[in-house]
Parts: C-alpha cells; structure tokens; sequence
C-alpha cells in the first residue's frame, strides 16, 4: 500500500515537473529563480502554491486572490478564444463566464451565510480551479450542462418574452 502511495506521488511530480519545464512567462520566472537560488522549479512551484493555499485560508484580502484567480486566466484565455479563427474554444470560455456569473449571482444573495463557512475563499478558489481546468469536461461544463442549460431552456420562451 505504502509503496502504491509512493509510486503515485512520484508519478505526480514527474508529471509536474513535465509541465514546469514547457516554455511559457511562468516557467521562464521559475527558470531565472531556480538558476539563482539552486532550488528545483518543482519545489518553487509547491512551495508558491502551499503559500497561496495558506493566504485563501487564512490571509488578509483572500477575496481578492481568490477572484483574481478565477478571473485572470479565463480572461486572458478568452480573448486569446476570441482572437482565434477555432469557434470551439469560444463555446468553452463562453460556459465557464455562464458559470461563473451565475455563481457571482447566488453567492451576492447567499454572502451573509458564506461568510460563516471556515476556508470560504479556499473552497470557492479551489471550485472556479475546477471550473477552468483545461480539459474537455471540467466543472464549468457539468454544471452547466446538468444545471443551467436545462433549467434556461425549461424557461426561454418566458425570459424571452419578458
């Protein structure tokens, strides 16, 4: 059991260490900060998201960072969607800013109660996470497709006609 244990967590840092070492603005600032300390990207890299985890839980402005998060990839992706001659990356982006309106309208009514849930901030970073994960069926996409869209459609020729 204790060596499956092992093999997964190495599986998971090779896969991770994969994906620091692509060429990209983030991976070029690890490359520059591993070359002058001498301390592997990969811990870098664990070590700022233990730090970002930490502030969610516990630090000051954790709202900030959590919609910061939740907004800054999407948004740059999307324009990067619109910008692209492929329509399918538009329909992608398009549920997920569904999804997360539709979130940001239930929690302004429910705030006075979410307050109150320990790790608030952590949760909702870690479901909008889950909602712009790059992969073909992520949480934007499930809900969506098993909520929001049926219920729209139960109710389109009446929010039309008003």
């Amino acid at each position: 059991m204790a060596s499956a244990v092992q093999q997964n967590v190495e599986n998971w840092k090779a896969k991770l260490d994969k994906v620091l070492h692509e060429k990209n603005g983030f991976t070029d600032l690890l490359e520059k900060v591993e070359q002058k300390t001498g301390v592997r990207r990969l811990y870098l890299a664990i070590g700022l998201f233990a730090v970002v985890v930490l502030y969610l839980m516990v630090g000051y402005g954790a709202q900030f960072l959590c919609n910061f998060i939740g907004f800054i990839y999407p948004a740059y992706t999307s324009f990067k969607a619109v910008e692209s001659t492929n329509k399918d990356d538009d329909t992608v982006w398009l549920i997920y800013w569904v999804v997360y309106s539709f979130f940001a309208l239930l929690e302004f009514f429910t705030d006075i109660f979410l307050f109150w849930i320990p790790f608030y901030w952590l949760l909702k970073c870690i479901f909008l996470v889950w909602c712009m994960a790059p992969t073909s069926y992520n949480g934007s996409q499930i809900i969506y497709y098993r909520f929001i869209r049926p219920f729209i459609l139960r109710y389109e020729k009446k929010i039309d006609s008003a």
